[in-house]
């Protein structure tokens, strides 16, 4: 950065609060993955969040399809808890909040769209969009997002989990090919 450029900048966003230490992150999600397994018997995840969220949403708008759905029906049986009565539910909305206030408190939030100097705005979010529905769709169809099986599985040395996430850097290497102009 040169001097133009420091000077352009509003001292706040020049100097935020450090990161936490990778290695002290690292303790505190293992530490809390453990207690997610001695309290509530489960892993953390955030796509069975996401799907109930999304399964309640359109619920709202076509009940008898939703219903009728083989995935989603269950969710919404009588007799059932309320679809949104779930621990990653709640979960996710402790993750969004949480990012949030830490982010405030570190001087860190501003509003960008990170994206390569080739890339338009709208290029970024079309390909952010589209990744995220891919994404959204794989989780589901793998029973797990990243955090469900990658983190979880892989805590409980489960086959599937390992073969996911060498699927998942497999993918992301091919991928990244497709896309690595927008980044140079």
């Amino acid at each position: 950065m040169n001097k133009e450029q420091a000077t352009a900048i509003p001292p706040a966003a020049v100097a935020p609060r450090p990161f936490l230490s990778p290695y002290l992150a690292g303790f505190g999600l293992g530490l809390a993955l453990l207690l997610a397994y001695a309290i509530l018997g489960a892993g953390l995840g955030a796509s069975g969040g996401l799907a109930r969220v999304a399964a309640w949403i359109e619920h709202a708008v076509l009940p008898r399809h939703v219903e009728a759905c083989a995935y989603f029906g269950p969710w919404f049986e009588p007799g059932s808890p309320h679809v949104l009565r779930y621990y990653l539910v709640a979960m996710g909305i402790g993750i969004v909040l949480g990012a949030f206030f830490s982010a405030r408190a570190a001087g860190r939030i501003r509003s960008q769209v990170e994206r390569g100097p080739t890339a338009s705005i709208r290029l970024r979010l079309l390909l952010t969009l589209l990744g995220g529905v891919v994404a959204g769709y794989a989780s589901r169809l793998a029973r797990g997002c990243t955090s469900g099986q990658a983190l979880s599985g892989m805590a409980l040395l489960l086959s599937g989990s390992a073969v996911f996430l060498v699927c998942v850097f497999a993918g992301g290497f091919a991928a990244a090919w497709f896309v690595r102009r927008q980044w140079s």
